[in-house]
């Protein structure tokens, strides 16, 4: 098996938007996984745990066996410096159709990359209000996608083994099937066919708990396209 290193890169290079993404080559061929962090810049223990699992990769810790992992740490690095969600929203500026364009330098950015690498699978980390087990309508404590995307059965084998390792009934995940017009996630679904997933934990968690769910569940996903 060849050595694994992770390569540094820029997306949107040269503007203010600039900011580091990283590739991770497998040692043997396989699925393509991109993992996005940030795209709110006030949700910051998804950026924290991508950051995170960018050092474990770099210091071996986690290595990538088949395929190849792209991570972006910090897709919206403007919303992030003022600790904001973003004006615009940029989780809604991604295609909304298949002859319609991202309508942001950052969104424009990240379809670039989709389209350049396909990735099979595609992770979203983000962070929601409330906790899904105490109130269906809130999305903290769930894993969400598109009703026919073929992900699903893997986001149930993922929720399931979480939950059973949980001390906290109440800190549960759960599935939720909705499109979401404009958002990364859907875009990925409708333009590449990816698995795509959007990882939300609940803000009222303490940072490292949700932090710890957030790799947690990426493990999970990355043992379910055999990449680890």
């Amino acid at each position: 098996m060849k050595a694994m290193t992770v390569q540094n890169h820029t997306l949107a290079a040269g503007t203010s938007h600039a900011t580091p993404y990283y590739i991770v080559p497998g040692g043997r061929n396989g699925p393509v996984m991109m993992i996005v962090a940030g795209i709110h810049g006030n949700e910051t223990a998804s950026i924290h745990s991508a950051r995170q699992l960018v050092g474990q990769l770099q210091n071996w810790r986690l290595r990538i066996a088949r395929g190849k992992l792209i991570i972006v740490p910090i897709a919206n690095p403007q919303a992030y410096r003022k600790r904001n969600r973003g004006v615009p929203d940029l989780n809604r500026t991604f295609p909304k159709g298949p002859k319609r364009p991202a309508t942001h330098p950052m969104s424009q950015a990240i379809v670039q990359l989709m389209k350049t690498y396909k990735p099979s699978w595609y992770l979203d980390l983000h962070e929601a209000n409330g906790l899904s087990k105490h109130d269906a309508k809130v999305l903290g404590q769930t894993l969400v996608t598109n009703a026919a995307n073929p992900v699903v059965p893997a986001a149930r084998r993922v929720i399931q083994r979480v939950n059973s390792a949980l001390q906290s009934p109440s800190h549960q995940f759960h599935l939720r099937l909705h499109p979401l017009s404009g958002s990364s996630r859907t875009a990925a679904a409708r333009l590449i066919h990816a698995k795509t997933v959007t990882v939300e934990t609940c803000w009222s968690l303490p940072f490292h708990v949700r932090k710890s769910y957030q790799i947690r569940i990426i493990k999970h996903f990355l043992r379910e396209a055999e990449m680890v």
